[in-house]
């Protein structure tokens, strides 16, 4: 990565819309109250709370698996995943500075969990199931003290840890099967465990919580239950509540100044319970699970993350949930920028489409469609509709003010409807599906009429970019296949041939050229009267190129794909004039908005990246 991105002038990231809720415990607030702090892919992001103004942490080269804030507010450690047989790095930031301070690289494969000691001094750090270990890190000499394996060979896997409050020498594991306290010993360096005796309790515990004065410990547990241990006996002083548990398990706890306990469950059940027997004072149910509650200094409010990357604010006070913010949990498949005013955009993941505004990375509708996928969308060019190709075979179209299904077209395709086009004059759309098969519907004020089914290609339809006059198509495919069709006599004009899978295609805007990319990693330029290849670029050095778009002025085009790069190319040059590195996943779709102010791009891991296009467009 580092010789594709050497000397290359870096883009300017301007908005991340997205969180990964399934970090637990990902989100954080800093002690200064200002700035909620949480991982997206392989940026850490720093959100100011009163005005949502964003900063960034880049440093990793994988996604964010963990995340641990200094009792003192100087430092955020972070940790990542890794491919199997590859160390996990670990970055100890500077908060003031918003600079790396340490890079700790230790463990194999994966961070499981970190937590600093009460007065910073130490760092505690827990691989994850390949690995199996626990390092103690002095966060002064930047150094590991020592290391032990995480639970004894009997026990399970170690999930969590957790740093005593009071004594920096003082740190807790735990998991499945097991818990154990452990404590420094300095001079030898050595960390010693005590098994705690929970009896006949067989858990796999989640999340640890210690009661300020260091005398008790709560135990979060996949069964829906809370465990109380004794600290200085390690032997189980209580456990609860009996008769109602917590559907799908307690994933997170958090104890405030009085003593009682923040409980986030895997059903999305949020609720206040009694420290004293657990009984249930306030209780609020979110959508799907909790997996992160942060507390603000004073613990009068406090955030909650849910893995469908959901952020809630509440007050403690009235205890209800306030929406702050909401993304695509999942794989993103495509994004389309709404022609002419490029204010809006639209995504599409898993089951639903949402609109946001390219200025405030809000949400400004959702179109929900269950237990399907959306696959591809574009809006036509007057702005009246959202066409989308989904994967039970129809095309459905919505009003992209209220989200009101305006049309659907059933048994579009057999094996899912999987790219979509609109003509200009918004009176046709050109569909391609699963089994190759390319469509033209004429779209009428009662309905729609299918004009004409073309067959040439022989796999997975995957782009589609339709002439400004209409009367032509591109058609890319997984066949190894570009056909330019004539969609006025529904014939096929040209195809052009590679040994590779095309993801995407686009006409030059003076469209006496296509440009093509795929698996193979090349970007080629095609004469679109013969069909001749004009020349052919190194688009990538390692995994295949998902998405790619033109400027309107054609002097510019981006690409991004499986390397997490979006890159800026040169359309006469053919070089890379700036790459744009924040993507913790495979990017799979870019587009530029028609002014060639912003680049919106979309990732696997469930973001969508704003970036500001550094080639605007020259008055005329």
């Amino acid at each position: 990565m580092a010789l594709e991105t050497h000397g290359v002038p870096q883009l300017e990231l301007e908005a991340v819309i997205g969180f990964n809720g399934h970090v637990i415990s990902g989100l954080r607030v800093h002690r200064d109250g200002e700035y909620l702090i949480y991982p997206l892919g392989g940026t850490v992001i720093l959100k100011r709370v009163k005005d949502g103004k964003q900063e960034f942490l880049h440093g990793h080269t994988n996604n964010v698996s963990c995340i641990s804030l200094s009792r003192n507010g100087v430092y955020i450690a972070s940790g990542q995943v890794n491919f199997m047989g590859f160390k996990a790095m670990i970055i100890i930031w500077d908060y003031a500075q918003r600079s790396i301070y340490a890079q700790l690289v230790l463990h194999k494969a994966k961070v499981e969990a970190l937590a600093f000691s009460p007065n910073s001094k130490y760092l505690v750090s827990l691989g994850g199931q390949d690995d199996g270990s626990i390092v103690l890190w002095n966060i002064e000499t930047k150094q590991a003290i020592c290391g032990s394996p995480a639970s004894a060979q009997s026990a399970g896997h170690c999930l969590t840890v957790q740093y005593s409050n009071t004594n920096d020498n003082i740190f807790l594991s735990a998991g499945s099967g097991t818990l154990r306290v452990w404590e420094l010993d300095l001079t030898n360096r050595k960390i010693r465990p005590t098994e705690c005796q929970t009896g006949k309790l067989k858990r796999i515990v989640k999340c640890i919580e210690v009661t300020e004065d260091d005398q008790y410990i709560f135990c979060g547990t996949t069964s829906g239950d809370i465990m109380k241990i004794n600290l200085k006996t390690g032997l189980l002083s209580d456990f609860g509540p009996v008769k109602s548990k917590y559907s799908l398990g307690v994933s997170v706890l958090k104890m405030l100044k009085s003593g009682d306990l923040l409980v986030g469950s895997g059903s999305g059940t949020f609720t206040l319970c009694s420290r004293t027997n657990f009984k249930t004072l306030k209780e609020v149910q979110l959508e799907k699970g909790v997996t992160s509650i942060a507390l603000s200094e004073d613990g009068q409010q406090f955030f909650v993350g849910t893995e469908t990357a959901q952020m809630y604010r509440f007050n403690y006070q009235d205890f209800k949930a306030e929406l702050i913010s909401s993304s695509h949990s999942s794989a993103v498949k495509d994004v389309a920028i709404s022609f002419g005013t490029s204010e809006l955009f639209a995504t599409c993941s898993e089951e639903d489409i949402r609109l946001w505004h390219i200025d405030r990375p809000k949400e400004l509708l959702r179109i929900t469609v269950p237990n399907m996928t959306c696959n591809s969308l574009d809006f036509m060019v007057d702005g009246h509709s959202i066409i989308s190709a989904w994967n039970d075979g129809k095309i459905r179209v919505f009003a992209p003010e209220s989200g009101r299904l305006m049309l659907i077209i059933d048994n579009a395709h057999r094996m899912g409807v999987t790219a979509i086009a609109g003509t200009r004059d918004c009176k046709r759309i050109v569909s391609g599906g699963g089994e190759g098969q390319v469509r033209v519907w004429e779209l009428k004020s009662r309905g729609y009429r299918l004009l004409e089914t073309m067959k040439e290609h022989k796999a997975t339809v995957t782009c589609i970019k339709v002439k400004s006059d209409d009367k032509e198509c591109v058609t890319a495919s997984s066949d190894g296949a570009c056909i330019i069709w004539d969609i006025v006599r529904f014939a096929s004009l040209q195809m052009v041939i590679a040994n590779t899978l095309f993801r995407t295609v686009c006409y030059h805007p003076e469209e006496y050229q296509i440009i093509t990319s795929g698996t193979n990693r090349k970007i080629i330029y095609w004469d679109v009267y013969d069909g001749t290849a004009i020349r052919e670029l190194e688009g990538s050095q390692s995994g295949a190129i998902n998405g790619m778009h033109i400027t309107q002025d054609g002097k510019h085009f981006v690409t991004g794909g499986d390397d997490k790069l979006v890159k800026v190319w040169d359309y006469m040059e053919g070089v890379v004039t700036h790459v744009g590195i924040a993507h913790g996943g495979s990017i799979t779709s870019i587009k530029i908005c028609s002014n060639n102010h912003t680049l919106v791009s979309t990732s696997a891991d469930g973001a969508i990246l704003r970036w500001r296009f550094p080639h605007p467009l020259e008055a005329t």
